[in-house]
Order: structure tokens, then C-alpha cells, then sequence
């Protein structure tokens, strides 16, 4: 099943590690360092720029065609679709 994360983005929901409400993810340090290293690496993919009201943390995991290891890829996607109605259309709240 795939997840819609806003503006004609979806991703599979078994990628979805965390869905993070933005405005208490910067209440803590660790998050804020968290989101401070992402951003710098490139992790972080903004569907929105503007009004932004969570984060789904991603991990995508792959074989190597060459050698047969996971490999191992982490996105963090922006949305303007709160953390509660994103969580409600995965599913997760049910399974709670």
C-alpha cells in the first residue's frame, strides 16, 4: 500500500519508520540535532516548502546487485498534511 503525502506524492507505507509531528520535533534537542544533520547531508526532501506540519522518516532497503548487501537509503519528506491524518490513512492507529 502507498501513503499520500500531499501534492501528488506517495511513498510505499512499508518504507514509513516515523511520522513526526512538526511542531513539537524541534522542542527537543536531540531532534533538532537530528533534523540539523539531515538537512545538511541531503536527507531531507521538501514536498512543501511552505506550512510544512510533519515529517514521515523514511528507510528504503535494497539488494546490491553486485554483491547481494542491503543497502540502506534514508529520506525524510516534508508535508503539509498533519502527522495525525497522515498516521489515520496509514493505518497505524488501528493497529495500535
Amino acid at each position: 500500500m502507498f501513503l499520500h503525502l500531499g501534492k501528488d506524492f506517495v511513498i510505499p507505507i512499508m518504507d514509513i519508520i516515523a511520522i513526526v509531528d512538526a511542531k513539537t520535533a524541534f522542542k527537543s534537542n536531540d531532534t533538532k540535532e537530528f533534523f540539523k544533520i539531515a538537512k545538511e547531508e541531503g536527507f531531507i526532501y521538501n514536498i512543501v516548502e511552505k506550512g510544512i506540519k510533519s515529517y514521515i522518516i523514511t528507510e528504503k532497503v535494497e539488494k546490491d546487485k553486485a554483491n547481494g548487501a542491503d543497502i540502506r537509503t534514508s529520506i525524510i519528506y516534508s508535508s503539509n498534511i498533519s502527522s495525525t491524518t497522515l498516521a489515520k490513512r496509514a493505518g497505524f492507529i488501528n493497529n495500535i
